[in-house]
């Protein structure tokens, strides 16, 4: 018989992100959701759209990852490979797990900030917002040593520092304040306090000098491997690191994380009408990727993680006309992220993404082991949702109103 825990477990995966996306996604094919239908004849429209983006800002079609690394670059400075260059680590291995601290801490810091807040850039006077702004004010953060607990070692993340890390330290750090307001400043400072109580109370999270700290996921990842599916990067995440998330819904015990309930996947069962995204948790593990390819560790099968149920990739398909409201007053609406309107939209999001994939290769002619998910989100469906919402709405906001806590968007 299969335990609630085995199957509150199998929740925690991309795979099951995938299936029960594609649960909805079947009903909305028929026309059974309640707030949303399809019109999939513009879909291959859209995707032309998609590829003619990514071939304007990747003229070769080098696309890196989609990943936290992409948004510490601004004004042409690569704040990490400028800090990266100039230190002397003592190992690869301690140059990964301070990687690791540093995007560990700033996804966890990603959700979205509203349209009013701004980070002005220190070094060269430029204000920015939204996810690059966040980007920026956390790598200052970590570059200055505010992570850390050792004056002699400030690249680093210690539990002991996060798990004390206060609203007005997060604040100043992010110029935050009323007349810069950051949505959700205090579900972000909970949810780093979080993460240091998480790591304390975890003995696996040690780096080699015994240190508690979210970078000792890279030696639990690690392990004298050579290859690692990208599977196995999300397991470790969610495994490590999901106490951390606010309490929501739980199976036996087990916190669920970014799993929502929708009454028309209700079987009865204990786990039919949850519906997992883990948006946060994949964004931080395709965006661990890269410090493990650094490392000499070869990951596989990215294609295993899935798109990212957020309102960038929600929005290309809302604005672009495939995802269609049966009332368009939720348009004008506040909705939570456990509401019925922003679970159906999410999860068609996830399988959208996954069909759109392959129309935008066609277009630009490549071949899907050469250009796996990671870059159609990079090239691709982010910056086209982003572009869409700048040209029909002057604050580039989202197309859905959500109400955010700083820990889902």
């Amino acid at each position: 018989m299969t335990s609630r825990t085995s199957e509150a477990d199998a929740l925690l995966s991309a795979a099951a992100v995938r299936t029960k996306a594609r649960r909805l996604f079947e009903r909305a094919k028929a026309d059974h959701l309640t707030h949303f239908r399809l019109d999939l004849a513009r879909l291959p429209g859209l995707a032309r759209e998609v590829a003619a983006v990514t071939r304007r800002a990747y003229p070769t079609l080098d696309v890196p990852f989609h990943a936290r690394w992409r948004h510490f670059t601004h004004a042409g400075r690569d704040r990490w490979a400028e800090c990266d260059a100039a230190t002397s680590w003592p190992s690869p291995a301690e140059r990964a797990r301070a990687a690791f601290d540093l995007v560990i801490v700033s996804v966890l810091l990603d959700a979205g900030a509203g349209a009013a807040w701004l980070y002005r850039d220190p070094l060269n006077g430029i204000a920015i917002g939204r996810s690059e702004g966040l980007a920026l004010a956390s790598f200052d953060m970590w570059a200055a040593g505010a992570f850390s607990d050792d004056p002699d070692n400030p690249l680093r993340a210690d539990a002991g520092r996060l798990a004390n890390l206060t609203v007005e330290a997060l604040a100043e750090g992010f110029q935050a304040g009323p007349e810069n307001p950051l949505e959700g400043l205090e579900g972000r400072a909970r949810l780093i306090n979080a993460l240091g109580h998480a790591v304390l109370a975890d003995p696996a999270l040690r780096d080699a000098a015994g240190k508690a700290r979210p970078g000792a996921l890279f030696d639990v990842l690690a392990q004298g491997r050579t290859t690692l599916p990208a599977s196995e990067i999300l397991a470790a995440v969610l495994r490590h690191f999901g106490p951390i998330w606010p309490s929501r819904l739980t199976l036996e015990g087990v916190p669920l994380g970014d799993t929502w309930r929708h009454p028309l996947l209700d079987d009865g069962t204990p786990t039919g009408a949850l519906v997992p995204f883990h948006k946060l948790s994949q964004w931080l593990s395709y965006s661990l990727i890269e410090p493990m390819q650094a490392a000499g560790i070869t990951v596989t099968d990215i294609d295993g993680l899935t798109g990212l149920a957020e309102y960038r990739n929600g929005g290309l398909f809302l604005d672009g006309g495939v995802i269609v409201p049966k009332d368009a007053a939720i348009l004008t609406a506040d909705h939570a992220p456990d509401s019925s309107v922003i679970i159906e939209w999410r999860a068609l999001t996830v399988a959208l993404l996954d069909d759109i994939a392959p129309l935008v290769r066609e277009a630009l002619g490549v071949a899907e082991a050469a250009f796996p998910l990671a870059r159609v989100l990079e090239g691709g469906t982010w910056a086209t949702g982003r572009k869409l919402a700048r040209e029909r709405r002057a604050d580039g906001s989202p197309p859905l109103r959500i109400v955010s806590d700083g820990t889902v968007f």
